[in-house]
Protein backbone atom coordinates (compact mmCIF):
# COMPACT_ATOMS: atom_id res chain seq x y z
CA UNK A 1 0.00 0.00 0.00
CA UNK A 2 1.33 3.60 -0.69
CA UNK A 3 0.89 6.44 1.30
CA UNK A 4 0.42 9.46 -0.19
CA UNK A 5 0.66 13.07 1.60
CA UNK A 6 -1.42 16.10 0.69
CA UNK A 7 1.51 18.34 0.73
CA UNK A 8 2.16 20.88 -2.24
CA UNK A 9 5.48 22.61 -2.15
CA UNK A 10 6.40 21.24 0.83
CA UNK A 11 3.41 22.58 2.86
CA UNK A 12 0.49 20.52 4.71
CA UNK A 13 -3.25 21.32 3.08
CA UNK A 14 -5.54 22.30 4.90
CA UNK A 15 -8.69 23.34 2.42
CA UNK A 16 -11.17 21.44 2.09
CA UNK A 17 -11.64 21.81 -1.85
CA UNK A 18 -7.88 20.51 -2.60
CA UNK A 19 -8.00 17.78 -0.20
CA UNK A 20 -11.41 16.24 -1.69
CA UNK A 21 -9.92 17.31 -5.21
CA UNK A 22 -6.83 15.11 -4.00
CA UNK A 23 -8.72 12.25 -3.29
CA UNK A 24 -10.86 11.96 -6.05
CA UNK A 25 -7.89 12.52 -8.00
CA UNK A 26 -6.26 9.76 -6.89
CA UNK A 27 -9.63 7.62 -7.35
CA UNK A 28 -9.92 8.40 -11.24
CA UNK A 29 -6.00 8.95 -12.15
CA UNK A 30 -3.89 7.52 -10.28
CA UNK A 31 -3.98 4.12 -10.52
CA UNK A 32 -0.66 2.38 -8.83
CA UNK A 33 -0.01 -0.88 -8.47
CA UNK A 34 -1.39 -1.33 -4.95
CA UNK A 35 -3.99 0.50 -2.90
CA UNK A 36 -3.58 3.86 -1.58
CA UNK A 37 -3.68 5.97 2.12
CA UNK A 38 -4.70 9.04 2.03
CA UNK A 39 -4.95 10.90 5.23
CA UNK A 40 -6.31 15.21 5.64
CA UNK A 41 -7.06 17.30 7.98
CA UNK A 42 -8.90 20.41 7.05
CA UNK A 43 -9.93 23.69 8.60
CA UNK A 44 -13.63 24.36 9.49
CA UNK A 45 -16.32 22.74 7.47
CA UNK A 46 -18.67 20.61 6.47
CA UNK A 47 -18.97 17.99 3.94
CA UNK A 48 -22.29 17.36 2.63
CA UNK A 49 -23.52 13.70 1.03
CA UNK A 50 -23.99 13.42 -2.54
CA UNK A 51 -27.31 13.19 -2.65
CA UNK A 52 -27.88 15.77 0.20
CA UNK A 53 -30.09 18.73 0.09
CA UNK A 54 -27.35 21.33 1.36
CA UNK A 55 -29.96 23.92 2.44
CA UNK A 56 -31.14 21.49 4.50
CA UNK A 57 -28.82 20.20 6.28
CA UNK A 58 -26.82 23.02 7.55
CA UNK A 59 -27.33 26.16 9.65
CA UNK A 60 -26.85 28.82 6.59
CA UNK A 61 -26.51 31.71 8.63
CA UNK A 62 -23.99 30.90 11.05
CA UNK A 63 -21.92 28.75 8.37
CA UNK A 64 -21.36 32.02 6.56
CA UNK A 65 -20.83 34.22 9.21
CA UNK A 66 -17.97 32.05 10.62
CA UNK A 67 -16.54 31.16 7.21
CA UNK A 68 -16.91 27.54 7.40
CA UNK A 69 -16.23 26.12 3.93
CA UNK A 70 -18.99 23.73 2.49
CA UNK A 71 -18.17 21.23 0.26
CA UNK A 72 -20.00 18.52 -1.22
CA UNK A 73 -18.17 15.19 -2.04
CA UNK A 74 -18.87 12.15 -4.23
CA UNK A 75 -20.14 9.43 -1.89
CA UNK A 76 -23.48 9.06 -0.31
CA UNK A 77 -23.94 9.02 3.82
CA UNK A 78 -24.86 12.34 6.04
CA UNK A 79 -23.55 15.39 6.23
CA UNK A 80 -20.02 15.59 8.82
CA UNK A 81 -17.97 18.71 10.81
CA UNK A 82 -14.62 18.67 10.45
CA UNK A 83 -11.78 21.05 11.79
CA UNK A 84 -8.21 20.90 12.94
CA UNK A 85 -9.21 18.33 15.39
CA UNK A 86 -10.41 16.05 13.15
CA UNK A 87 -8.40 13.36 10.33
CA UNK A 88 -10.01 11.99 7.68
CA UNK A 89 -8.68 8.66 6.39
CA UNK A 90 -9.20 7.14 2.83
CA UNK A 91 -8.15 3.75 1.11
CA UNK A 92 -8.80 4.00 -2.21
CA UNK A 93 -8.25 0.39 -3.95
CA UNK A 94 -9.79 -1.68 -6.92
CA UNK A 95 -13.55 -2.32 -6.58
CA UNK A 96 -12.98 -6.48 -6.17
CA UNK A 97 -17.54 -6.23 -6.55
CA UNK A 98 -17.49 -7.63 -3.08
CA UNK A 99 -16.31 -4.30 -1.05
CA UNK A 100 -19.02 -2.02 -1.51
CA UNK A 101 -20.91 -1.50 1.77
CA UNK A 102 -18.61 -3.39 3.31
CA UNK A 103 -17.13 -0.87 5.52
CA UNK A 104 -15.55 -3.37 8.33
CA UNK A 105 -12.76 -4.58 5.64
CA UNK A 106 -11.62 -1.02 5.65
CA UNK A 107 -12.41 0.18 9.39
CA UNK A 108 -10.23 -2.79 10.94
CA UNK A 109 -6.71 -1.33 10.40
CA UNK A 110 -8.20 1.48 12.37
CA UNK A 111 -10.02 0.28 15.14
CA UNK A 112 -7.00 -2.09 15.96
CA UNK A 113 -4.93 0.91 15.75
CA UNK A 114 -7.15 2.66 18.36
CA UNK A 115 -7.37 -0.54 20.41
CA UNK A 116 -3.01 -0.42 20.34
CA UNK A 117 -3.40 3.34 21.83
CA UNK A 118 -6.02 2.59 24.80
CA UNK A 119 -9.24 2.57 22.67
CA UNK A 120 -10.17 -0.47 23.70
CA UNK A 121 -14.34 0.16 23.51
CA UNK A 122 -13.74 1.52 19.64
CA UNK A 123 -15.74 -1.08 17.48
CA UNK A 124 -18.28 -0.70 14.13
CA UNK A 125 -21.65 -0.39 14.89
CA UNK A 126 -24.73 -0.18 12.69
CA UNK A 127 -24.15 0.77 9.03
CA UNK A 128 -21.34 3.13 9.04
CA UNK A 129 -20.36 4.35 12.37
CA UNK A 130 -17.51 3.57 14.58
CA UNK A 131 -18.29 4.03 18.54
CA UNK A 132 -16.78 3.70 21.51
CA UNK A 133 -19.90 2.62 23.92
CA UNK A 134 -23.26 4.27 22.42
CA UNK A 135 -20.62 7.63 20.93
CA UNK A 136 -19.81 7.88 17.58
CA UNK A 137 -16.27 9.08 17.14
CA UNK A 138 -16.61 8.38 13.11
CA UNK A 139 -18.81 7.90 10.30
CA UNK A 140 -17.87 6.40 7.24
CA UNK A 141 -18.63 6.86 3.60
CA UNK A 142 -18.17 5.06 0.17
CA UNK A 143 -17.96 6.07 -3.49
CA UNK A 144 -17.13 3.44 -6.43
CA UNK A 145 -16.62 4.53 -9.98
CA UNK A 146 -15.30 3.13 -13.38
CA UNK A 147 -13.89 -0.49 -11.58
CA UNK A 148 -12.08 2.04 -8.39
CA UNK A 149 -13.91 2.79 -4.91
CA UNK A 150 -12.70 5.14 -1.98
CA UNK A 151 -13.76 4.34 1.54
CA UNK A 152 -13.22 6.84 3.97
CA UNK A 153 -13.96 8.39 7.31
CA UNK A 154 -13.90 10.92 9.98
CA UNK A 155 -11.85 10.60 12.93
CA UNK A 156 -13.08 12.96 15.60
CA UNK A 157 -9.62 13.13 17.49
CA UNK A 158 -10.17 16.64 19.40
CA UNK A 159 -13.05 18.17 17.48
CA UNK A 160 -15.49 21.21 19.19
CA UNK A 161 -18.13 19.07 19.61
CA UNK A 162 -20.22 22.47 20.37
CA UNK A 163 -19.54 23.97 17.19
CA UNK A 164 -20.99 20.65 15.61
CA UNK A 165 -24.28 21.45 16.93
CA UNK A 166 -24.19 25.23 15.71
CA UNK A 167 -23.34 24.41 12.15
CA UNK A 168 -25.80 21.35 11.32
CA UNK A 169 -29.26 20.73 11.01
CA UNK A 170 -30.26 16.84 12.11
CA UNK A 171 -33.25 15.86 11.08
CA UNK A 172 -35.28 14.56 13.79
CA UNK A 173 -36.52 11.15 12.32
CA UNK A 174 -32.58 10.46 12.25
CA UNK A 175 -32.25 11.75 16.07
CA UNK A 176 -35.61 9.70 16.84
CA UNK A 177 -33.81 6.41 15.09
CA UNK A 178 -30.60 6.33 16.98
CA UNK A 179 -32.80 7.26 19.71
CA UNK A 180 -30.98 10.37 21.38
CA UNK A 181 -31.84 13.86 21.18
CA UNK A 182 -29.10 15.71 19.94
CA UNK A 183 -25.83 15.52 17.89
CA UNK A 184 -24.30 16.25 21.45
CA UNK A 185 -25.57 13.70 23.15
CA UNK A 186 -24.50 10.90 20.67
CA UNK A 187 -20.61 11.70 19.47
CA UNK A 188 -17.45 11.93 21.54
CA UNK A 189 -13.70 12.67 20.89
CA UNK A 190 -11.21 9.89 21.17
CA UNK A 191 -8.37 11.46 23.09
CA UNK A 192 -10.17 11.25 26.59
CA UNK A 193 -10.49 7.07 25.61
CA UNK A 194 -6.96 6.78 25.24
CA UNK A 195 -4.75 5.35 28.03
CA UNK A 196 -2.08 7.62 29.93
CA UNK A 197 0.61 6.98 27.62
CA UNK A 198 -1.10 8.77 24.75
CA UNK A 199 -2.97 11.51 26.48
CA UNK A 200 -0.58 14.46 25.50
CA UNK A 201 -0.69 13.49 21.66
CA UNK A 202 -1.02 16.22 19.41
CA UNK A 203 -3.37 15.48 16.19
CA UNK A 204 -0.07 15.22 13.70
CA UNK A 205 1.51 12.57 16.47
CA UNK A 206 -1.86 10.92 16.50
CA UNK A 207 -1.85 10.64 12.59
CA UNK A 208 1.67 9.53 12.75
CA UNK A 209 0.49 6.81 15.39
CA UNK A 210 -2.17 5.57 12.89
CA UNK A 211 0.45 5.17 9.99
CA UNK A 212 3.11 3.29 11.96
CA UNK A 213 -0.13 0.90 13.23
CA UNK A 214 -1.64 0.27 9.88
CA UNK A 215 1.58 -0.27 8.07
CA UNK A 216 3.24 -2.02 10.78
CA UNK A 217 6.16 -0.44 10.90
CA UNK A 218 8.54 1.41 13.09
CA UNK A 219 9.67 4.70 11.00
CA UNK A 220 7.98 6.64 8.49
CA UNK A 221 10.84 6.15 6.24
CA UNK A 222 9.71 2.52 5.93
CA UNK A 223 6.80 3.44 4.63
CA UNK A 224 6.22 3.45 0.96
CA UNK A 225 4.93 6.69 -0.70
CA UNK A 226 3.89 8.17 -3.83
CA UNK A 227 4.10 12.22 -3.99
CA UNK A 228 2.01 14.38 -6.66
CA UNK A 229 3.64 15.51 -9.16
CA UNK A 230 3.08 19.10 -10.78
CA UNK A 231 1.09 17.04 -13.68
CA UNK A 232 -1.22 15.92 -10.81
CA UNK A 233 -1.85 19.18 -9.66
CA UNK A 234 -2.67 20.71 -12.86
CA UNK A 235 -5.57 18.25 -12.71
CA UNK A 236 -6.25 18.82 -9.46
CA UNK A 237 -6.68 22.60 -9.93
CA UNK A 238 -8.94 22.01 -12.62
CA UNK A 239 -10.72 20.03 -10.84
CA UNK A 240 -10.99 21.74 -7.71
CA UNK A 241 -12.66 24.86 -9.93
CA UNK A 242 -15.25 22.87 -11.73
CA UNK A 243 -16.35 20.86 -8.69
CA UNK A 244 -14.95 21.27 -4.95
CA UNK A 245 -14.50 25.30 -5.03
CA UNK A 246 -17.91 25.37 -7.05
CA UNK A 247 -20.69 27.08 -5.26
CA UNK A 248 -23.18 25.32 -7.99
CA UNK A 249 -21.92 21.67 -7.37
CA UNK A 250 -21.47 22.59 -3.39
CA UNK A 251 -25.13 23.63 -2.52
CA UNK A 252 -26.91 22.72 -6.14
CA UNK A 253 -30.10 24.45 -7.33
CA UNK A 254 -33.13 24.40 -4.39
CA UNK A 255 -36.88 24.85 -6.27
CA UNK A 256 -39.77 25.00 -4.98
CA UNK A 257 -41.64 21.86 -4.98
CA UNK A 258 -45.35 20.67 -4.59
CA UNK A 259 -44.90 17.27 -2.41
CA UNK A 260 -42.19 16.54 -0.14
CA UNK A 261 -41.90 13.12 1.08
CA UNK A 262 -39.52 12.22 3.75
CA UNK A 263 -38.36 9.16 5.99
CA UNK A 264 -35.92 7.31 7.38
CA UNK A 265 -35.62 3.83 5.92
CA UNK A 266 -33.58 0.52 6.44
CA UNK A 267 -31.18 2.18 3.67
CA UNK A 268 -30.72 5.58 5.52
CA UNK A 269 -32.74 8.64 4.73
CA UNK A 270 -34.57 8.96 1.80
CA UNK A 271 -36.73 12.64 0.86
CA UNK A 272 -38.74 12.54 -2.19
CA UNK A 273 -39.69 16.03 -4.16
CA UNK A 274 -42.44 16.35 -6.91
CA UNK A 275 -43.92 18.80 -8.54
CA UNK A 276 -47.03 17.16 -10.64
CA UNK A 277 -49.36 18.37 -13.05
CA UNK A 278 -52.60 16.45 -14.12
CA UNK A 279 -51.93 13.44 -12.01
CA UNK A 280 -47.98 13.03 -13.79
CA UNK A 281 -44.83 13.51 -12.31
CA UNK A 282 -43.37 16.79 -13.77
CA UNK A 283 -40.49 17.37 -11.79
CA UNK A 284 -38.40 15.00 -8.99
CA UNK A 285 -35.60 15.12 -7.07
CA UNK A 286 -34.09 12.39 -4.23
CA UNK A 287 -32.16 13.40 -1.83
CA UNK A 288 -30.94 11.27 1.05
CA UNK A 289 -27.78 9.98 3.41
CA UNK A 290 -27.98 6.50 1.65
CA UNK A 291 -25.20 4.59 -0.06
CA UNK A 292 -25.88 4.11 -3.66
CA UNK A 293 -23.41 2.90 -6.60
CA UNK A 294 -25.47 4.47 -9.51
CA UNK A 295 -26.50 8.43 -10.00
CA UNK A 296 -29.38 8.72 -8.26
CA UNK A 297 -30.60 11.39 -11.47
CA UNK A 298 -31.22 7.94 -13.60
CA UNK A 299 -34.10 7.29 -10.93
CA UNK A 300 -34.86 11.03 -10.93
CA UNK A 301 -35.47 10.52 -15.41
CA UNK A 302 -37.11 7.65 -14.83
CA UNK A 303 -40.17 8.82 -12.48
CA UNK A 304 -40.63 12.37 -14.69
CA UNK A 305 -43.63 11.86 -16.94
CA UNK A 306 -45.19 8.66 -14.77
CA UNK A 307 -48.60 8.76 -12.76
CA UNK A 308 -48.34 9.72 -9.62
CA UNK A 309 -50.34 6.86 -8.03
CA UNK A 310 -48.43 4.12 -5.56
CA UNK A 311 -49.07 0.85 -7.87
CA UNK A 312 -47.28 2.80 -10.79
CA UNK A 313 -44.55 3.49 -8.55
CA UNK A 314 -44.27 0.26 -7.82
CA UNK A 315 -43.74 -0.40 -10.96
CA UNK A 316 -41.10 2.39 -11.93
CA UNK A 317 -39.43 1.06 -8.91
CA UNK A 318 -39.07 -2.31 -10.03
CA UNK A 319 -38.02 -1.93 -13.26
CA UNK A 320 -35.18 0.26 -11.73
CA UNK A 321 -32.02 -2.05 -9.48
CA UNK A 322 -33.34 0.12 -6.72
CA UNK A 323 -30.44 -1.98 -4.28
CA UNK A 324 -28.28 -0.43 -6.87
CA UNK A 325 -28.94 3.25 -6.23
CA UNK A 326 -30.33 2.91 -2.49
CA UNK A 327 -28.96 -0.64 -0.90
CA UNK A 328 -31.01 -2.21 1.06
CA UNK A 329 -34.55 -0.97 0.49
CA UNK A 330 -37.16 -2.75 -1.83
CA UNK A 331 -39.81 -1.13 -4.49
CA UNK A 332 -42.47 -1.64 -2.63
CA UNK A 333 -40.83 0.77 0.49
CA UNK A 334 -39.94 3.38 -2.14
CA UNK A 335 -43.37 3.71 -3.46
CA UNK A 336 -45.15 3.72 -0.02
CA UNK A 337 -42.38 6.68 0.89
CA UNK A 338 -42.86 8.58 -2.49
CA UNK A 339 -46.47 8.48 -2.36
CA UNK A 340 -49.28 10.44 -0.57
Amino acid sequence: MYYVKNERNGEEIYDPTYNLAIEYFLLNEKKLDEPILLFYINEPSIIIGKNQNTHVEINEEYVKEHNVHVVRRFSGGGAVYHDLGNICYCFITNDDGNSFRDFKKFTDPIIDSLHKMGVEGAELKGRNDLVIGDQKFSGNAMYATNGRMTSHGTLMFDVDIDETTKVLKPKAAKLKAKGVKSIRSRVTNIKPHMDEASQDMTLHEFRTALLLNIFNVANLDEIKEYQLTDQDWEWIDDFRSRYTNNDDWNYGENPDYEIIRDERTTAGQIEFQFNISKGKIKEAKIYGDFFGLGEISDVEQALIGQDYTRENLVKVFEGLNIKNYFGNVTAEELADLASL
